[in-house]
């Protein structure tokens, strides 16, 4: 007897990736709050999508541990463990200098321009309030600099450590006073990395691991 297998379609595919990426920065910045139960029903209407695509998405945020399923009790938004922040900064503090390398010897012309135009951004950051688009424009030039690296498992171990100190970020971002200049960070390592400079992006991006870690430990 033969088994057919149905493959999703492009269209299911594209919708699991809306899903996915929308409720990963909803977790992330905590407009699901953790430890908040996560409901498919309500997520699809919201999301405008079937509950396979909300299914699919749950299956990889577990993997990104940002949620967890427990059998007849169902699926949660996880918590904010700080006693991580250690442990991810470690891995954090290797990896990251090794991203910022690649990209500065990635010669691909998109990319190059990319990061251009968000040094450009960053260079012209005014006086903003606006807490959430702050986070987004950090979140943003983070995963284009892993992006940029060029090394799809480097990219993906990056995105993921990057978005669970995000959350802990969230959790006490009222007690921190400058978060655009933490975001003007990025500056001198975005243009080391177009200057080709592997070693001074290396050395600034660890820095720049170290004073999150800091910063973020001052609050605790």
């Amino acid at each position: 007897m033969s088994i057919t297998v149905q493959k999703p379609s492009a269209s299911d595919k594209s919708m699991a990736e809306h899903a996915y990426e929308s409720l990963r920065d909803q977790l992330i910045l905590l407009d699901i709050a953790p430890g908040q139960p996560i409901h498919e029903a309500q997520l699809a209407a919201d999301l405008n999508v079937g509950r396979t695509p909300i299914r699919e998405a749950l299956k990889r945020l577990e993997t990104d541990h940002l949620v967890v399923s427990y059998p007849r009790r169902g699926t949660f938004a996880t918590a904010v463990e700080f006693r991580e922040l250690s442990q991810i900064s470690e891995i954090r503090q290797r990896l990251e200098p090794l991203a910022v390398r690649n990209a500065a010897l990635n010669p691909d012309a998109a990319i190059r321009t990319e990061i251009a135009e968000q040094l450009e951004r960053i260079d012209a950051l005014g006086e903003i309030n606006d807490q959430r688009s702050l986070l987004l424009t950090d979140m943003h030039i983070h995963r284009l600099i892993y992006k940029a690296c060029d090394n799809t498992h480097l990219e993906e171990t990056l995105v993921r450590l990057d978005s669970l100190v995000t959350r802990i970020w969230c959790l006490v971002i009222d007690q921190l006073p400058d978060i655009a200049g933490h975001i003007r960070e990025h500056s001198g390592l975005l243009r080391a990395i177009l200057d080709g400079d592997a070693d001074r992006a290396a050395e600034l991006v660890s820095s720049h691991v170290r004073n999150f870690e800091a910063a973020i430990r001052q609050t605790l």
